[in-house]
């Protein structure tokens, strides 16, 4: 049999790679990077991480924790190298994004049934192939692919946030802490009083803004990843509710709530970096400047990153896919050998790419193995995320984060109140508990040596990885 292609060497790229080749397939992985490298990207590395650096929450008491106990039960290159590259971020997982994709990258390249092919893929590979280029693939594979579904391309934007030299924050100006006193400080807040807030949004309302072309500017914005900007024209208050939200989060030098907060968390292993939690821009580089310096404690910042703003693209799922990833009309698959991995499937976030990934080479293996096609289980993350691909509304269709509204309801017991963290638990369990059982189905096709009966998360500094 030849080569299974893979086209895309981000996060839902290399795992599938990598899963297919531990389970023993030949695999060509064609990457674009670096002879031709986007806008939104600054290395040739693999599983780049171009926006913030943080994967999310890491607790089974969220849902992104729970994607995350499923992904490190199937063995997940993603998730390992993630633990490996860990910062201090309070209960989320966070990376030192070099240290990530530099471990993605040499794991890939010392797999010998791996063949990594430096160059831009502009057609649908004949044969089996897995297609996870990402949002931003080249345009002759995106109009190859949109004839072949028949159906027009969805469009938002992602945008990625500021970053600053730590030493260059006005630590007189800020403080050290998480929310709610969870963690170990690994937060830096930079307070506003009512007056600076005021004056900080009315500066965010009149910026300018980099410009558009018209095709970008009829996709809209994704909900999950509004411009800071965009934000602040939504309401005074809309931002106090969202990254600048002061709750949990008392000064200790009045001992009160400050009126707003900016966070500012690690982006490197080392801390001499932080970026803005939440605030992705499109402004032009010059009001960044002028702008975020209103924040009090980045008056004299260093910016050693500006927040920029690229184009993402996804089909409609529910019209385009079958249910495992591969592109359909009327539910019924065109090309049985063909699948669609990460972001371009329509799911949203880091964590949720890879698992689209993870969930390719399982249905790939399985389809070479001439076995059904594998259903995860809807009580767990992957097969909620799934079912949402297949079941939500087309003509709303957008993409989607892991989250409980996607899981099947669990039953509690009546007039019994559950705090959200402890119902994500009871969440957790059934999952770890069903995805034991898909495990152990031979039908899964999950390379056995990589099977897990129960999640391993790192809690402390990261370990030596073997590729390191």
């Amino acid at each position: 049999m030849s080569a299974i292609t893979i086209v895309g060497g981000g996060l839902a790229g290399s795992e599938a790679a990598f899963q297919l080749a531990e389970a023993g397939f030949e695999v060509e992985l064609c990457e674009m990077r670096p002879a031709k490298t986007p806008p939104a990207h600054r290395t040739g590395q693999l599983a780049e991480l171009v926006c913030s650096n943080s994967l999310g929450a890491d607790s089974v008491s969220s849902p992104a924790g729970i994607l995350k106990q499923e992904l490190r039960m199937l063995g997940s290159l993603i998730m390992r190298c993630a633990d490996h590259s860990r910062v201090p971020a309070g209960k989320a997982l966070a990376v030192d994004r070099d240290i990530f994709a530099g471990s993605v990258t040499r794991a890939i390249e010392r797999c010998e049934k791996i063949n990594l092919v430096r160059e831009e893929v502009t057609a649908i590979p004949k044969g089996h192939a897995i297609i996870a280029a990402g949002p931003l693939m080249s345009g002759e594979l995106a109009r190859e692919l949109r004839d072949m579904l028949g159906e027009e391309y969805l469009s938002f934007y992602d945008a990625a946030a500021p970053i600053v030299r730590a030493e260059s924050v006005d630590m007189s100006r800020a403080y050290r802490a998480d929310r709610y006193g969870a963690g170990g400080g690994d937060y830096v807040n930079c307070p506003m009083n009512r007056e600076q807030y005021e004056a900080f949004h009315a500066a965010l309302v009149s910026a300018e803004r980099a410009p558009m072309r018209d095709f970008e500017t009829r996709a809209g914005y994704f909900e999950g990843c509004l411009p800071i900007e965009v934000m602040a024209e939504r309401g005074a208050d809309t931002m106090r509710y969202g990254p600048m939200r002061p709750v949990g989060l008392p000064d200790p030098s009045t001992g009160h709530e400050p009126y707003a907060a900016v966070q500012l968390r690690r982006d490197n292993a080392d801390g001499t970096l932080l970026n803005l939690v939440g605030f992705q821009t499109n402004l032009k580089w010059p009001e960044q400047d002028r702008v975020f310096r209103m924040i009090p404690a980045l008056g004299n910042a260093e910016f050693v990153r500006k927040g920029v703003m690229h184009r993402n693209s996804f089909v409609r799922a529910p019209k385009a896919l079958d249910g495992c990833l591969r592109p359909a009309r009327g539910g019924i698959a065109i090309r049985p050998d063909l699948f669609l991995a990460g972001q371009i499937t329509g799911v949203e976030g880091y964590v949720e790419s890879a698992a689209m990934g993870l969930a390719a080479a399982i249905f790939m293996r399985a389809m070479l193995e001439r076995r059904d096609l594998p259903q995860f289980p809807d009580t767990t993350a992957i097969g909620s995320l799934l079912r949402y691909l297949k079941e939500a509304e087309p003509s709303t269709f957008q993409p989607m984060n892991v989250n409980l509204g996607i899981f099947p309801k669990l039953e509690t017991p009546k007039g019994k109140k559950i705090s959200r963290p402890e119902r994500c638990s009871l969440y957790a369990e059934r999952s770890r508990l069903d995805m034991e059982r898909f495990l152990g189905d031979v039908t899964c096709g999950c390379p056995r040596t990589f099977r897990r009966t129960s999640p391993q998360r790192p809690s402390g500094r990261r370990a030596k990885a073997s590729w390191d």
